[in-house]
Protein backbone atom coordinates (compact mmCIF):
# COMPACT_ATOMS: atom_id res chain seq x y z
CA UNK A 1 0.00 0.00 0.00
CA UNK A 2 1.37 3.47 -0.57
CA UNK A 3 1.38 6.07 1.53
CA UNK A 4 -1.28 8.21 -0.41
CA UNK A 5 -3.60 5.46 -0.21
CA UNK A 6 -2.75 4.69 3.56
CA UNK A 7 -3.78 8.28 3.75
CA UNK A 8 -6.92 7.74 1.40
CA UNK A 9 -7.98 4.78 3.68
CA UNK A 10 -6.67 5.75 7.19
CA UNK A 11 -7.29 9.50 7.18
CA UNK A 12 -7.54 9.69 10.41
CA UNK A 13 -3.71 8.21 11.63
CA UNK A 14 -2.30 9.79 14.50
CA UNK A 15 -5.60 11.24 15.97
CA UNK A 16 -6.72 10.49 19.18
CA UNK A 17 -10.06 11.96 19.01
CA UNK A 18 -12.38 12.42 22.46
CA UNK A 19 -15.47 10.38 22.36
CA UNK A 20 -17.90 11.98 24.86
CA UNK A 21 -20.36 9.74 25.63
CA UNK A 22 -20.08 5.55 26.43
CA UNK A 23 -22.08 2.80 26.10
CA UNK A 24 -22.98 0.72 22.70
CA UNK A 25 -23.21 4.61 20.96
CA UNK A 26 -19.79 5.70 22.38
CA UNK A 27 -18.99 1.96 21.40
CA UNK A 28 -19.86 2.42 17.77
CA UNK A 29 -18.31 5.56 17.38
CA UNK A 30 -15.08 4.50 18.77
CA UNK A 31 -15.33 1.19 15.88
CA UNK A 32 -15.85 3.71 13.02
CA UNK A 33 -12.58 5.93 14.33
CA UNK A 34 -10.50 3.08 14.47
CA UNK A 35 -11.07 2.22 10.74
CA UNK A 36 -10.16 5.52 9.82
CA UNK A 37 -6.90 4.87 12.19
CA UNK A 38 -7.43 7.54 15.05
CA UNK A 39 -7.26 6.43 18.39
CA UNK A 40 -10.62 7.19 20.34
CA UNK A 41 -10.46 8.07 24.04
CA UNK A 42 -14.18 7.78 25.26
CA UNK A 43 -14.44 9.64 28.33
CA UNK A 44 -18.44 9.96 29.00
CA UNK A 45 -19.22 13.85 29.88
CA UNK A 46 -22.64 13.38 30.41
CA UNK A 47 -25.32 10.42 31.22
CA UNK A 48 -29.27 10.30 31.43
CA UNK A 49 -31.22 9.74 34.90
CA UNK A 50 -34.51 8.82 35.29
CA UNK A 51 -37.70 11.17 35.20
CA UNK A 52 -38.34 12.90 38.48
CA UNK A 53 -41.93 11.96 37.34
CA UNK A 54 -42.02 8.49 36.55
CA UNK A 55 -45.88 8.35 37.23
CA UNK A 56 -46.59 10.84 34.65
CA UNK A 57 -44.20 8.76 32.60
CA UNK A 58 -45.91 5.83 32.73
CA UNK A 59 -48.97 6.87 32.51
CA UNK A 60 -48.72 8.58 29.47
CA UNK A 61 -47.02 5.45 27.87
CA UNK A 62 -49.79 3.08 29.17
CA UNK A 63 -51.88 5.80 26.93
CA UNK A 64 -49.66 5.49 24.12
CA UNK A 65 -50.40 1.99 24.14
CA UNK A 66 -54.03 2.50 24.19
CA UNK A 67 -53.72 4.11 20.74
CA UNK A 68 -54.94 7.49 22.36
CA UNK A 69 -51.99 9.42 20.12
CA UNK A 70 -51.98 10.36 16.55
CA UNK A 71 -48.41 11.15 16.89
CA UNK A 72 -45.27 10.19 18.88
CA UNK A 73 -42.24 12.93 18.90
CA UNK A 74 -39.18 11.75 19.24
CA UNK A 75 -36.32 14.39 19.55
CA UNK A 76 -32.84 12.49 21.04
CA UNK A 77 -31.56 9.09 20.78
CA UNK A 78 -31.81 8.80 24.56
CA UNK A 79 -35.78 9.09 24.19
CA UNK A 80 -35.58 5.96 22.26
CA UNK A 81 -33.19 4.37 25.14
CA UNK A 82 -36.21 5.14 27.44
CA UNK A 83 -38.68 3.75 25.33
CA UNK A 84 -37.17 0.33 24.90
CA UNK A 85 -36.17 0.19 28.40
CA UNK A 86 -39.79 0.91 29.31
CA UNK A 87 -40.64 -1.67 26.45
CA UNK A 88 -43.25 0.61 25.43
CA UNK A 89 -46.02 -0.51 22.89
CA UNK A 90 -46.42 1.99 19.71
CA UNK A 91 -49.81 0.71 18.08
CA UNK A 92 -49.91 1.02 14.21
CA UNK A 93 -52.59 3.74 14.37
CA UNK A 94 -49.83 6.06 16.36
CA UNK A 95 -47.36 7.59 13.96
CA UNK A 96 -43.56 8.78 15.21
CA UNK A 97 -41.75 11.45 13.95
CA UNK A 98 -37.71 11.74 14.99
CA UNK A 99 -36.23 14.70 15.03
CA UNK A 100 -33.12 13.70 12.77
CA UNK A 101 -31.60 10.56 11.04
CA UNK A 102 -29.94 9.77 14.47
CA UNK A 103 -32.82 9.31 16.35
CA UNK A 104 -34.74 7.73 13.06
CA UNK A 105 -32.25 4.92 13.07
CA UNK A 106 -32.20 4.58 16.81
CA UNK A 107 -35.91 4.05 16.55
CA UNK A 108 -35.57 1.35 13.89
CA UNK A 109 -32.64 -0.33 15.50
CA UNK A 110 -35.04 -1.55 18.35
CA UNK A 111 -37.98 -2.45 15.93
CA UNK A 112 -40.14 1.19 15.77
CA UNK A 113 -41.32 2.73 12.53
CA UNK A 114 -40.82 5.79 11.49
CA UNK A 115 -43.23 7.58 9.85
CA UNK A 116 -41.74 11.23 9.64
CA UNK A 117 -37.75 13.18 9.91
CA UNK A 118 -37.81 16.84 9.03
CA UNK A 119 -36.14 16.93 5.40
CA UNK A 120 -34.05 19.99 6.17
CA UNK A 121 -34.21 21.68 10.05
CA UNK A 122 -33.01 18.66 12.23
CA UNK A 123 -34.43 20.79 14.98
CA UNK A 124 -37.37 20.62 17.04
CA UNK A 125 -38.28 23.55 15.54
CA UNK A 126 -38.23 21.80 11.94
CA UNK A 127 -40.15 18.68 13.17
CA UNK A 128 -42.63 21.21 14.24
CA UNK A 129 -42.95 22.93 10.91
CA UNK A 130 -43.20 19.62 9.06
CA UNK A 131 -45.87 18.37 11.29
CA UNK A 132 -48.11 21.60 11.13
CA UNK A 133 -47.52 21.55 7.24
CA UNK A 134 -49.24 17.59 7.08
CA UNK A 135 -51.51 17.72 9.68
CA UNK A 136 -54.32 20.46 9.35
CA UNK A 137 -57.02 18.78 11.42
CA UNK A 138 -56.08 18.88 15.38
CA UNK A 139 -54.00 16.04 16.35
CA UNK A 140 -53.24 14.33 19.66
CA UNK A 141 -49.62 14.20 20.05
CA UNK A 142 -47.00 12.95 22.52
CA UNK A 143 -43.96 15.06 23.02
CA UNK A 144 -41.73 13.48 24.94
CA UNK A 145 -38.30 15.27 25.93
CA UNK A 146 -35.08 15.68 28.11
CA UNK A 147 -35.94 17.84 31.29
CA UNK A 148 -33.68 20.24 30.17
CA UNK A 149 -34.97 20.55 26.83
CA UNK A 150 -37.06 23.88 26.13
CA UNK A 151 -40.83 22.74 25.34
CA UNK A 152 -40.24 24.57 21.61
CA UNK A 153 -41.98 21.64 20.14
CA UNK A 154 -44.83 21.32 22.11
CA UNK A 155 -45.62 25.13 22.37
CA UNK A 156 -45.42 25.73 18.22
CA UNK A 157 -47.55 22.11 17.91
CA UNK A 158 -50.16 23.86 20.44
CA UNK A 159 -50.32 27.07 18.66
CA UNK A 160 -51.20 25.26 15.62
CA UNK A 161 -54.19 23.77 17.27
CA UNK A 162 -52.58 20.76 18.00
CA UNK A 163 -53.82 18.56 21.46
CA UNK A 164 -49.84 18.55 23.00
CA UNK A 165 -48.75 16.35 26.02
CA UNK A 166 -45.53 17.03 26.77
CA UNK A 167 -43.81 14.29 29.04
CA UNK A 168 -40.31 14.48 30.62
CA UNK A 169 -38.93 11.41 29.37
CA UNK A 170 -34.95 11.36 31.24
CA UNK A 171 -33.33 13.90 33.08
CA UNK A 172 -29.27 14.70 31.30
CA UNK A 173 -26.42 14.81 34.43
CA UNK A 174 -22.70 16.04 33.81
CA UNK A 175 -20.13 13.11 34.15
CA UNK A 176 -16.70 13.94 36.01
CA UNK A 177 -13.68 12.49 33.96
CA UNK A 178 -10.47 11.64 35.34
CA UNK A 179 -7.64 13.56 35.93
CA UNK A 180 -5.53 11.83 33.53
CA UNK A 181 -7.90 13.02 30.77
CA UNK A 182 -8.48 16.35 31.73
CA UNK A 183 -4.31 16.76 31.46
CA UNK A 184 -4.25 15.14 28.20
CA UNK A 185 -6.72 17.25 26.74
CA UNK A 186 -5.10 20.53 28.04
CA UNK A 187 -1.93 19.49 27.46
CA UNK A 188 -3.41 19.03 23.53
CA UNK A 189 -2.48 15.09 23.97
CA UNK A 190 -6.44 14.72 22.52
CA UNK A 191 -6.40 16.09 19.18
CA UNK A 192 -9.58 16.71 18.62
CA UNK A 193 -13.29 16.51 20.53
CA UNK A 194 -16.47 15.27 19.00
CA UNK A 195 -19.35 17.96 20.11
CA UNK A 196 -22.57 16.03 20.14
CA UNK A 197 -25.24 18.28 21.82
CA UNK A 198 -25.62 21.58 24.03
CA UNK A 199 -25.23 19.70 27.21
CA UNK A 200 -22.08 17.83 26.35
CA UNK A 201 -20.97 21.34 25.16
CA UNK A 202 -21.41 22.83 28.59
CA UNK A 203 -19.53 20.17 30.03
CA UNK A 204 -16.88 20.52 27.72
CA UNK A 205 -16.66 24.39 28.74
CA UNK A 206 -17.16 23.35 32.46
CA UNK A 207 -14.71 20.06 32.80
CA UNK A 208 -11.52 21.66 29.95
CA UNK A 209 -11.46 25.79 31.04
CA UNK A 210 -7.66 25.71 29.36
CA UNK A 211 -8.15 24.03 25.61
CA UNK A 212 -5.57 24.75 23.23
CA UNK A 213 -6.07 26.82 20.10
CA UNK A 214 -5.18 23.74 18.05
CA UNK A 215 -7.38 20.91 19.21
CA UNK A 216 -10.25 20.84 16.80
CA UNK A 217 -13.75 21.26 18.82
CA UNK A 218 -16.43 19.59 16.14
CA UNK A 219 -19.76 20.17 16.39
CA UNK A 220 -22.49 17.20 15.17
CA UNK A 221 -24.44 20.32 13.28
CA UNK A 222 -25.35 24.01 12.95
CA UNK A 223 -27.63 23.57 16.33
CA UNK A 224 -25.17 21.86 18.38
CA UNK A 225 -22.43 24.69 16.80
CA UNK A 226 -25.08 27.25 18.18
CA UNK A 227 -25.46 25.65 21.54
CA UNK A 228 -21.03 25.24 21.75
CA UNK A 229 -20.28 28.77 20.49
CA UNK A 230 -23.49 30.28 23.82
CA UNK A 231 -21.36 28.05 25.83
CA UNK A 232 -18.09 29.94 25.15
CA UNK A 233 -16.24 27.30 22.83
CA UNK A 234 -14.46 28.30 19.80
CA UNK A 235 -16.07 25.86 17.27
CA UNK A 236 -13.50 24.63 14.71
CA UNK A 237 -15.85 22.55 11.97
CA UNK A 238 -19.54 21.82 11.89
CA UNK A 239 -20.58 18.99 10.35
CA UNK A 240 -23.28 19.71 7.27
CA UNK A 241 -25.78 16.68 8.51
CA UNK A 242 -26.23 15.97 12.12
CA UNK A 243 -25.33 12.63 11.94
CA UNK A 244 -22.24 11.03 13.51
CA UNK A 245 -21.01 9.35 9.95
CA UNK A 246 -20.61 13.43 8.65
CA UNK A 247 -18.93 14.44 12.34
CA UNK A 248 -16.40 12.26 11.55
CA UNK A 249 -15.97 12.57 7.83
CA UNK A 250 -15.81 16.42 8.38
CA UNK A 251 -13.38 15.92 11.56
CA UNK A 252 -11.05 13.59 8.21
CA UNK A 253 -11.03 16.64 6.16
CA UNK A 254 -8.25 18.12 8.49
CA UNK A 255 -4.56 17.19 9.18
CA UNK A 256 -3.42 16.08 12.21
CA UNK A 257 -2.46 19.40 14.18
CA UNK A 258 0.85 17.71 15.89
CA UNK A 259 2.86 15.26 14.16
CA UNK A 260 1.43 11.69 14.46
CA UNK A 261 4.91 10.50 16.59
CA UNK A 262 4.81 13.19 18.70
CA UNK A 263 3.07 11.60 21.89
CA UNK A 264 3.66 7.83 20.88
CA UNK A 265 4.29 6.15 23.97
Amino acid sequence: MTTSESKQDRPLDGWRILVPRGGPWGDSVAASLRALGAVPVVAPLINFAPTTDQATLDRALEQLAAGEFDWLTVTSATTVDVLFAHRAVVPKTTKIAAVGETTAAALQAVGYEVALVPEQDNSAQGMAQQLIALEHEPRRILALRSEIAKPVLSILLSDAGHDVHGVVAYRTVGVPVTERIRRDVENGRINAILITSGSVAEQVREQFPEIPDETLLAAIGPRTAKDAERAGLPVSVVADRQTIDALIDAVSQFTLPHAADEFAP
